[in-house]
């Protein structure tokens, strides 16, 4: 079974109103192992960014100005989420949200159509079920499944789709038995490798970054630390 676990950060809260998705981040998994695949890509949406967004996310439209728009990365998303199972936190955000910028793009297929069974699993959803009563956020559920979360002092798709990974395996722990995965695979802490997949027939994306995505990343930091904002990676020795 292929999975894709997607985040996304978005200009404001509803597509009606108009707003627009600005990041993307998407981490493989097949048969409850890592890939090495990931799909990570920032958005010119085109329009103003809602103050209140750029205050959890930190993305600002400077930020955005060079970025391509939705139709120039369209392709690419299609191809690599296409007959996967999505999984997300608060799925109908996420993927209202994308269908919302399918639908702007002639002939482009509607979300839905693209993955598999037509609908994706909604880890928060999930978690309530397993958890009634308990706090079921993201930071909350890394706090309570062990999962080291200390670099989301902002949201960030792929950072919030590497973290959902763990927290999915961790929920859906019983299921690795069929894979033969252990506990300590199923979680594993945050630079470490859960299990990578080898012998998949298939062939592979190329996930490692480009110069051009290493110049918008470090674009991205240095903006964040013009607005004061403290880095984990600024107080390190590396």
């Amino acid at each position: 079974m292929r999975q894709i676990i997607l985040d996304t950060e978005t200009t404001g809260l509803d597509p009606k109103d108009g707003h627009r998705v600005i990041e993307i981040g998407c981490i493989e998994l097949v048969n409850r192992r890592l890939t090495d695949q990931t799909f990570h890509v920032y958005i010119n949406p085109e329009r103003q960014i809602d103050q209140e967004a750029i205050d959890v996310h930190g993305i600002t439209n400077e930020f955005l100005a060079d970025k391509p728009n939705f139709a120039g990365i369209a392709d690419e998303f299609v191809e690599f989420i296409r007959g996967a199972e999505l999984i997300a936190h608060n799925a109908s955000f996420d993927i209202n949200f994308l269908d919302s910028e399918l639908s702007r793009i002639p002939e482009a297929p509607n979300i839905f159509s693209l993955m598999h069974g037509g609908a994706a699993i909604d880890t928060l959803a999930m978690a309530k079920e397993k958890r009634p009563g308990k706090r079921n956020s993201l930071d909350a559920l890394c706090r309570d499944y062990k999962i080291d979360a200390s670099e989301r002092t902002l949201h960030g798709a792929l950072l919030d789709a590497e973290l959902l990974t763990r927290v999915y395996l961790a929920m859906t722990r019983e299921q690795s038995r069929m894979f033969g995965e252990t506990d300590n695979q199923s979680q594993g802490s945050r630079f470490e490798p859960i299990q990578r997949l080898t012998g998949v027939d298939r062939v592979p994306r190329v996930s490692q970054p480009t110069d051009a995505e290493l110049a918008n990343h470090q674009s991205f930091l240095n903006t964040l630390r013009e607005t004061k904002t403290q880095l984990l990676w600024d107080s390190s020795d590396t």
